[in-house]
């Protein structure tokens, strides 16, 4: 039996939102899932796109207004959104934002 297993004790302080941009870092992945946190300065945006697999976006720290189909909703930290396989979707971050993307194998 296999008892590994990963810890972060603060997964927002494991990524600090740029002066200017977008930065990505995986934090997990395995056979099931790919865990990936994001950092964005205010005003970066991910343009609509789509994901081939379920996924999570959980937003840790920040606001932001999401495009989910034609929703438009605002995120903040604490929002917690699960997106069905190739469903389109986009972020506008409206302050540093710090989000962590769960895609779902």
């Amino acid at each position: 039996m296999d008892n590994a297993y990963k810890m972060i004790v603060d997964l927002a302080k494991e990524i600090e939102p740029p002066a200017d941009g977008t930065l990505s870092r995986t934090v997990f992945q395995d056979e099931r899932l790919k865990a990936v946190l994001f950092g964005f300065a205010a005003g970066q945006e991910l343009s609509e796109h789509t994901a081939s697999t379920p996924a999570i976006m959980h937003f840790l720290l920040g606001e932001a207004d999401v495009m989910l189909g034609g929703d438009a909703v605002v995120a903040k930290g604490g929002t917690w959104i699960h997106m069905p396989a190739k469903m389109s979707h986009s972020i506008r971050a409206k302050t540093a934002v710090v989000m962590l993307l769960m895609l779902l194998k």
